[in-house]
């Protein structure tokens, strides 16, 4: 029995090795492409790229039907699997959501190709002159969870930046991903290009992820984009440099001088536009001497909206005891979903201290008509969007005129914000002489 027992611990020991072995191979052999990919992609003119992207959207278009079933599919998995409504309400993708990548991938055809800029030319005391020009990173690799739409945005951006792309996405969006990417892979055959410059895993083994985020002879940079606890992981684990943010856990103040007129379909809108998102408000500030008048308003129009309160001491004798009590880790928290703090503050410098302690520095917004004011809080709140009298659901790529983004950064090195075509670039110092020595 004992034998029995130690010959199949040893079997599963085996399988496990093996299983390890096989996807260790199959991402060395996914990175490699990667990198002979980005080879070509880097010296590809513009016209070239574009004409891969314009490939890219006939055959989306031409594939829309069989998208959209391979999400059906995700989405059925996604209820039996008991995936909350915010992951869900990400993974869909309805033929308006279909329109608004197509219009995503238009838009970075549209865009200004930033590779082979040349910028600060200057001349040296040498003789030499000496500027800066724009370069692809190399590989990008991503991580991200449910949102299929993400597939296309990532790779539109990384093509156009000429970068190679190594894309995991969630096991919840796998069917959805693998149509996508068969609609890319061909527009790329047809325009000419490597068919590895983007490579959507066809596993869903999370080994792989692991591997992904220690390639470091083929990989240059890595994207996690997705729940806290999954980029946790890869900050942690990764031994390539990571474009990030944790969480966005947003703020909006209305301060005592505030047009309530703006202020009340700012603060409904910043919350209920779509909840599992990380650009929704998640905790409301609102300064002390209007809170008697604004507090019933919004709470009202929340109620419509079924979203859950939780109040400090001052909200709930505003309001009444129907809010419940707020805790410190309310404070805290990303609910992505129908709940929301409320804080009464004293003035605008209790809601920068509250912004700067407990905020994910995402993206957070004052609404005031004060323009002293409004300024102070654009120079002190330390966050990489931040924002005057406009919802905190403008806080994306598309919004802000990239076409799209591969993510939103809330590190202060590299890229801040919504990582567009720069925040996949960097820049060489390039020198130019004419037979000069250094003496």
């Amino acid at each position: 029995m004992r034998r029995r027992r130690l010959l199949l611990s040893k079997k599963i020991l085996s399988d496990q090795t093996a299983m390890h072995n096989s996807i260790e191979q199959y991402m060395q052999t996914v990175g490699q492409q990667a990198r002979q990919a980005s080879r070509l992609l880097a010296s590809a003119s513009t016209d070239t790229k574009n004409n891969a992207l314009s490939a890219i959207y006939t055959a989306l278009e031409n594939s829309e039907t069989q998208i959209l079933t391979a999400n059906q599919i995700d989405m059925t998995k996604g209820r039996n699997n008991n995936l909350d409504s915010a992951l869900l309400d990400r993974l869909e993708l309805t033929p308006s959501r279909f329109k608004g990548m197509l219009q995503g991938l238009k838009d970075v055809i549209g865009l200004v190709d930033p590779i082979g800029e040349i910028t600060d030319m200057s001349y040296r005391p040498s003789g030499i002159q000496l500027g800066k020009m724009r370069v692809p990173l190399g590989v990008v690799g991503m991580i991200y969870e449910s949102r299929p739409n993400v597939t296309l945005e990532a790779a539109s951006l990384a093509l156009k930046s000429g970068n190679a792309i190594i894309l995991r996405g969630g096991s919840e969006a796998f069917e959805s991903n693998q149509a996508i990417a068969a609609a890319i892979q061909h527009g790329l055959k047809t325009a000419g290009l490597p068919e590895h410059a983007v490579q959507v895993l066809e596993t869903t083994d999370r080994a792989a992820v692991g591997q992904l985020i220690t390639l470091t002879e083929y990989v240059d940079v890595i994207v996690p984009r997705g729940g806290k606890s999954l980029i946790e992981r890869i900050t942690e684990e990764a031994r390539i440099p990571v474009i990030k943010h944790l969480d966005g856990n947003c703020h909006v103040f209305v301060e005592a001088q505030a047009d309530l007129h703006k202020a009340l379909p700012i603060a409904l809108n910043a919350k209920t536009h779509r909840y599992g998102v990380c650009n929704a408000m998640e905790t409301l500030l609102v300064d002390e001497q209007i809170a008697d008048d604004f507090l019933p308003h919004i709470a009202e129009l929340y109620q419509e909206k079924q979203v859950e309160l939780r109040g400090c001491p001052e909200t709930r004798r505003i309001l009444g005891t129907s809010v419940k009590a707020a805790t410190e880790e309310d404070w805290y928290t990303e609910y992505l979903g129908p709940i929301l703090a409320v804080k009464v503050v004293s003035g605008i410098d209790e809601a920068i201290e509250h912004i700067n302690k407990y905020g994910s520095h995402h993206t957070d917004a004052i609404i005031t008509e004060n323009f002293s004011l409004a300024r102070k809080f654009l120079a002190l709140v330390d966050s990489s969007s931040v924002m005057v009298n406009a919802s905190t659901r403008f806080a994306d790529g598309f919004e802000y005129g990239l076409g799209a983004e591969i993510g939103i950064s809330t590190d202060k090195i590299h890229a801040r914000g919504p990582v567009g075509l720069e925040g996949l670039t960097s820049q060489k110092w390039i020198v130019l002489g004419d037979g000069q020595i250094r003496h």
